[in-house]
């Protein structure tokens, strides 16, 4: 039975042939990216900022401008209104996303805020129906930032702790730094676009620390088997050895993902747009630094090779192939 090969066996890229340039690369893009994010800052959601999302549909096209205008006299504050794109949505109807900024001595949105805003927006679209509202209180949206970081840290920190336990802490500490790389380059690219970022946004780059850590920890797996089997070879030839093993299983991996992601991206529509869109991003960087990032780091530690830690399970990772 022949098993499908994106890549010919015999292939021999070198992929450690700049590693300074790249490393050099990637630790610019990280640094640019924590300025953009403490200099404009990220378009929080209503999970994060507090406020209350209205969800409304009409039969006539919606005209922002005009909802503005309408709303404008209720002195609601920080008001945002977006035409989005619903796929479950029948094609004769048009839906409008409206977010109120939280209000002052309220945990939630008031029963007559809402018919305030449904009165007014009934001036510009009579037959405007709300079909959903949340709303989340200014005291829950700080404990929910506080709480998002949080987990983002204690996940990084628990995977140190096992590519430690699993691999030498020099495997560790380059998976750490690829994963650190993901997660400020993803929150980056949603401080330069200002796109959305709220609760689903941190599931998201949760989901691309596990699918970069596995990814990073199949190369390992082969690296590691291969620093046996190559004793006397340079380590990175070594490792270009491991890359190049496993690139088939990478990209057929990557792509697939992708192909599932793009059409989410182009049909799911605006509520699970930035979730999406996270992930995608996450996947092609996340891809780049278990190479480019933690290969790098672990090709400028070195690797004492008689210290190296005995598993009679080293394979059972590496040795998938696509």
């Amino acid at each position: 039975m022949r098993r499908l090969r994106l890549i010919p066996d015999d292939t021999n890229i070198d992929f450690f042939k700049h590693a300074k340039v790249t490393f050099g690369a990637s630790c610019v893009a990280v640094v640019l990216a924590l300025a953009v994010w403490f200099t404009m800052g990220l378009n929080y959601g209503i999970d994060f900022r507090g406020g209350t999302t209205l969800r409304t549909q009409s039969e006539t096209p919606v005209d922002v401008a005009a909802y503005r205008a309408a709303m404008d006299g209720l002195g609601l504050g920080d008001i945002s209104i977006s035409e989005v794109f619903d796929p479950t949505s029948d094609d004769s109807k048009h839906v409008a996303m409206v977010r109120i900024q939280a209000q002052e001595g309220e945990e939630a949105a008031t029963p007559e805020m809402i018919e305030a805003v449904e009165t007014a927006l009934k001036t510009v679209a009579p037959k405007i129906v709300f079909t959903s509202v949340e709303s989340v209180g200014p005291k829950v949206s700080g404990e929910l930032i506080q709480t998002a970081f949080l987990a983002v840290g204690a996940s990084l920190a628990a995977i140190l702790i096992y590519i430690w336990l699993r691999f030498e802490w020099q495997f560790s500490v380059g998976a750490v730094a690829a994963l650190f790389h993901d997660v400020i380059l993803t929150i980056g690219i949603f401080s330069i676009l200002q796109i959305r970022f709220d609760l689903p946004v941190i599931a998201a780059i949760l989901t691309i620390i596990g699918y970069s850590i596995n990814d990073t920890v199949v190369i390992f797996d082969r690296l590691r088997e291969n620093l046996r089997k190559y004793k006397k070879r340079a380590l990175r030839d070594v490792m270009n050895i491991s890359v190049n093993e496993t690139l088939s299983r990478t990209l057929m991996t990557s792509g697939t993902t992708l192909l599932a992601l793009i059409a989410l991206l182009v049909l799911g529509g605006d509520v699970i747009r930035g979730f999406v869109f996270a992930i995608t991003w996450g996947v092609v960087v996340g891809t780049y630094s278990s190479v480019y990032v933690a290969k790098n780091v672990v090709l400028f530690l070195g690797v004492n090779r008689d210290d190296s830690k005995k598993d009679n399970n080293s394979g059972q990772y590496a040795n998938i192939d696509a």
